[in-house]
This record gives C-alpha cells, sequence and structure tokens, in this order.
C-alpha cells in the first residue's frame, strides 16, 4: 500500500495530547461531555478516577460538576437529562459516555466480535436468553431507580427461575445466572448507574434513543478512535475494544476500501489515519504540545489507548507504571508526552496527600508545573492538596 511520509512519535503524540485537551486544558464553561466525547469515553470503575480524567483536562470543573452532568437536579416531575451516561462501554468496563454519543455506542459495542465464552455451557445464557433479560432489564429501570437485588427480582419475574440460578462464582459467593448480561445491557442502551442508595450501587435506564445501524456506528467509531488516537493499526484498535485482531483487520479493510481511511507510515510501521487527517504538528509546535508535566489517574484514556505502548512507557517506566504490560493500573506522571513515574492519593477530609515518584530528575520549572497539577487535583476533587515527592508504595490499582 503507498503511505504518506513518516510520521513520528513525537508529532503523534503532539496531535493525540492536543487533541486530548492534555496539551492546553478545555476553557472554563467547556461541557464535561465534550470532554468525555474528545477522549471517547472515561473509564469510571472508580469514579473519583473519572473525575480526575474529565476535570484536570476541563479549567474550574470539578467532582461536582461530573456527577451534575451524570445526575442532574431539578424538578422531581421532570428532570432534565444527563448530558453524561455512567454505563459499560470499551471492554466491557464501566465508561462516562456522552448521551448524545449512545446511539453509535449502543449500535457499535453490541457489534463487536465475542471471543470464546468464559462460562461453561450449562451456566451461560444462551443468546436467546441474553436477548430476553437484557429487555427485562431495560423495561424494569424505566422511569425509575434499583438496587442489584431489586433488579434482580424484576429480571426473574420478567423472564424465568432460570434467570435467578445461583450458578456464577463470584468473590466467595455465587450470582444469578441473569448477571452475565449485565454489561450487555449497559452496550445496548438498556441500563446505566445512578447515584448510590447509602452505600448500594443504583441502576436507571438511560434517555430513550434511536440506535445507528450497526455497520454505520462501527465505522464512525473506527474513523473517530483514528482522530483521536490515531496513527493506529487493527490490533491496536483490538486491542482498545478488546475484539479479536482478524476482526479488526477486516473492519479497516472495508474502511480502506470505502476511501474512509488512509495508510501511513508511523515510524517505520504501517498505520492508519482517517483519511485526509494527515497534518501532524513538528518544530516548535510540537515541542510546546508536548513540553509538561501532567498528571493522569487509574486508566485514564489516554494511557489505554495511545499506542505503541512501549513508546508511551520507555524504559524503567515500562516496569514501573505497567503491571505485566497493562496500562490504567498506576495513575502515572507524564513529562513531555512519556511516562515518566507514577503517583497516588490518599484523602483524609477535606485533605488529600499527593505523591509522586518520579523516575528521574525533574527541573525547576517540572516541579513548579508538578506542584500546579497537585494542586488541581486536589480543587478537581474539592479537597486541599498536600505534594509529597517521594516512593509510591502502595500496589497496582490501591
Amino acid at each position: 500500500m503507498t503511505k504518506t511520509a513518516g510520521i513520528t512519535w513525537g508529532a503523534a503524540s503532539a496531535r493525540r495530547l492536543d487533541r486530548q485537551f492534555l496539551a492546553m486544558s478545555a476553557r472554563t464553561g467547556t461541557p464535561v461531555a465534550d470532554v468525555a466525547g474528545a477522549m471517547l469515553g472515561v473509564h469510571a470503575q472508580v469514579l473519583s478516577a473519572a473525575e480526575l480524567s474529565v476535570g484536570l483536562r476541563t479549567d474550574g470543573v470539578t467532582r461536582a460538576d461530573v456527577r451534575g452532568a451524570l445526575w442532574p437536579t431539578g424538578s422531581p416531575s421532570a428532570p432534565p437529562p444527563p448530558s453524561l451516561v455512567k454505563t459499560h462501554g470499551p471492554r466491557g468496563t464501566v465508561h462516562l459516555l456522552p448521551a448524545r454519543d449512545l446511539p453509535m455506542w449502543c449500535a457499535a459495542l453490541p457489534a463487536i466480535a465475542d471471543g470464546p465464552g468464559s462460562f461453561p455451557s450449562g451456566v451461560r445464557l444462551t443468546r436467546e436468553q441474553a436477548e430476553q433479560v437484557v429487555s427485562a432489564i431495560g423495561d424494569a429501570l424505566d422511569g425509575t431507580f434499583l438496587t442489584i437485588d431489586e433488579l434482580g427480582e424484576e429480571v426473574v419475574a420478567r423472564t424465568g427461575p432460570w434467570a435467578g440460578d445461583l450458578v456464577m462464582p463470584a468473590f466467595q459467593t455465587m450470582w444469578p445466572r441473569w448477571r452475565q448480561a449485565l454489561h450487555r445491557a449497559g452496550q445496548s442502551g438498556a441500563l446505566s448507574f445512578g447515584p448510590n442508595r447509602g452505600r448500594k450501587v443504583t441502576y436507571t435506564r438511560p434517555p430513550h434513543f434511536a440506535p445507528m445501524r450497526s455497520e454505520e456506528a462501527l465505522r464512525l467509531l473506527v474513523r473517530r478512535y483514528l482522530h483521536a488516537y490515531g496513527p493506529a493499526t487493527p490490533q491496536h484498535l483490538a486491542r482498545w475494544l478488546a475484539a479479536p485482531p482478524g476482526w479488526a483487520r477486516a473492519l479497516y479493510d472495508q474502511l480502506a476500501a470505502a476511501g474512509e481511511i488512509e495508510p501511513v507510515d508511523f515510524e517505520g510501521t504501517p498505520a492508519w489515519v482517517v483519511a485526509g487527517d494527515t497534518v501532524f504538528p513538528g518544530g516548535s509546535e510540537q515541542e510546546d504540545l508536548l513540553r509538561g508535566v501532567r498528571l493522569l489517574p487509574y486508566f485514564d484514556a489516554y494511557l489505554i489507548a495511545a499506542q505503541p505502548r512501549e513508546l508511551l512507557f520507555p524504559g524503567a517506566a515500562y516496569r514501573r507504571a505497567l503491571a505485566g504490560g497493562q496500562a490504567g493500573n498506576f495513575p502515572v506522571l507524564l513529562v513531555d508526552g512519556v511516562a515518566a513515574g507514577v503517583w497516588h492519593q490518599r484523602r483524609r477530609g477535606r485533605r488529600t496527600t499527593v505523591t509522586v515518584e518520579p523516575l528521574g530528575r525533574l527541573t525547576s520549572r517540572q516541579r513548579r508545573e508538578l506542584a500546579a497539577q497537585a494542586a488541581r487535583v486536589g480543587e478537581v476533587l474539592e479537597a486541599e492538596a498536600e505534594l509529597v515527592v517521594g516512593e509510591v508504595t502502595v500496589g497496582a490499582h490501591a
């Protein structure tokens, strides 16, 4: 295939940081849904990490703004619709997704080829049973908030006793069969997370929408992925979506044949960008976009999606900031566009201690920028931050 002139790691990183609001924060007043959309979803298994991912990219935003976008307050009889939805996104993991993007996500994600099932045949839901469960979940959650136990009762009542069979080993107990379809219900638009009821998680149904056609949604998702994180290979897309590599290659072939994506040379390797999206920063512009100190929380979208991983985590960073090659298990100190340390924050009441472990010596300018980033962590979490530069003693995902 014909490739455009070679694109360097520095040029790709500078453009990614710019498009991710990491080179320059989004201005005050930018809707948090716009930031989440630019990231292609915000990993939210730990909600405080998601709040930091959005807040560290946006001037003036705090965790209250993120929660207000998820669960807006208003008239009890007619609450305003959310602009963000907390649900199951890429890889089946919990994400914050813009509500306006649900027609794409909820058509594309169920269309991704599945890998081999993890449950034996006597435990696994059949395709028909899974469809029944997803439909029952959507019906049960429409216009209300239910805990997992309350939702289970409704699902079993709408499907049959088989859905409630305790067949799934989980955390030294057994879960009912229907819970296998929980993430699929989220990816299909039948379920999202509501605000906690005390210490209990609740679920609701997101705003109703008309999904796109699955083929159209997949093509749009790939173009948006390449806009945010390109150049990227089919293998990069497969890793990001936890999809079979062969399936991703076939999808790239379809888009290439339709003229929607085009090949480039990326650090000597064939990769792809959106057709016509071949302008990358260079020279002083590239240096300005890369320069700076940034703190990225657990499973930040940039850490997960930016590839090749060995260039994002060079040398000692690959051993210190990754867990068996998996990104996201440690919050990362980014210096001039590459991982250069890890960090951890521990909150006590209205104060939080931000401990940062650099893997190299920081200049005076970088130390000042680090102090500003730590202070911003406190602002997002609505706490007063204290910066400590030293060893991070907690393990991965602590």
